[in-house]
């Protein structure tokens, strides 16, 4: 059986957004997508509707930040209800505004409080509860550090599936982007991990860019997710429902998806959306391509403006050669 995480997309605070989403799922209609990070704070706290999302993005899994049991559960009961397919819970993000919440990648040193957390969301849905984390933090970045926390918050917390970032973090002295670029990447950990605990569905992050390296990883595990390459071109993900899920479909063409977020465009525009904050997410589609420059430029220039509509979008796209019928 295809296992529902063997291709996902990275939740990315401030990009894999409802738009994004969307758009995404025009490209593949398998892969899995994240929400971006959600707080336990803000949904419960917040003014707003955080866990909105179009039906058309299924599968689709809800990324959580927060470290009360209790809060957790009640969020993960509330996504269930939503009809969400997976909570996520984010033992990864090393950004300094996540330590201070005290979630994140700083849970990886409180395996037991992780357990907890799983334990309490688990006992009130039927949904996955799945796990996001680091390879290790700081000076904890042993293998054996590495087991014994999936160890102890698969059998303490029940957690079944992993999704594991390959790189360590460091809470103190790096940045976010720097999180992501410094420490080395080391695949063979989260390899080892699914040699030691093949029980569990063990899916690796970091650094992924084709579907060639997706294809070699998943000769040794059950997943893979890609982070940044799917959203700067996100045309990488067009072939994954046929490489990677072998799927007998056409693949669509890039002028074709972008005609199909047309109708979508349309709708979020008379709700009050502003083409910006869609288009945004567009304009990898054409990378590498003759017209790649002038499609962005225009956009970029245009998409902002008052009342801007799909005309916009439509005279972007006449910036791509013909000729090229891509």
């Amino acid at each position: 059986m295809t296992h529902p995480c063997r291709l996902s997309v990275a939740p990315m605070l401030d990009w894999t957004d409802r738009h994004c989403r969307y758009f995404h799922r025009l490209l593949s209609s398998q892969t899995l997508l994240y929400t971006e990070m959600v707080t336990t704070g803000a949904i419960i706290h917040g003014k707003g509707d955080f866990l909105a999302y179009n039906e058309e993005e299924h599968p689709v899994a809800l990324q959580l930040g927060g470290s009360n049991p209790q809060d957790l559960a009640h969020c993960a009961k509330l996504a269930q209800q939503y009809g969400y397919d997976e909570i996520n819970l984010n033992v990864g993000c090393p950004s300094d505004r996540v330590q201070n919440g005290r979630f994140g990648a700083c849970l990886m040193a409180e395996p037991q409080l992780v357990a907890d957390c799983v334990a309490a969301m688990k006992s009130v849905v039927d949904i996955p509860v799945t796990v996001k984390t680091r390879i290790g933090i700081d000076d904890m970045d042993s293998y054996e550090f590495l087991t014994d926390f999936i160890s102890l918050v698969s059998e303490k917390g029940g957690c079944e599936q992993f999704t594991i970032h390959a790189r360590k973090a460091w809470l103190s002295g790096l940045s976010p982007k720097e999180n992501r670029e410094i420490p080395p990447l080391d695949y063979s950990r989260a390899y080892q991990l699914k040699k030691d605990f093949p029980r569990l569905v063990i899916a690796v992050n970091g650094g992924v860019k084709t579907l060639a390296e997706v294809s070699e990883h998943l000769q040794h595990l059950d997943g893979v997710m890609i982070g940044r390459e799917a959203y700067q071109s996100p045309y990488l993900l067009a072939e994954v429902d046929q490489t990677i899920f072998g799927m007998d479909t056409p693949i669509k063409k890039r002028s074709q998806i972008i005609e199909e977020m047309f109708p979508y465009i349309e709708r979020q525009l008379a709700q009050g959306s502003y083409l910006g904050h869609i288009t945004r997410h567009m304009l990898g589609m054409f990378q590498n391509m003759p017209g790649a420059r002038q499609w962005r430029r225009y956009i970029s220039e245009n998409a902002h403006k008052p009342g801007a509509g799909i005309e916009v979008v439509q005279a972007a796209l006449a910036k791509i050669p013909k000729e090229l019928n891509v």
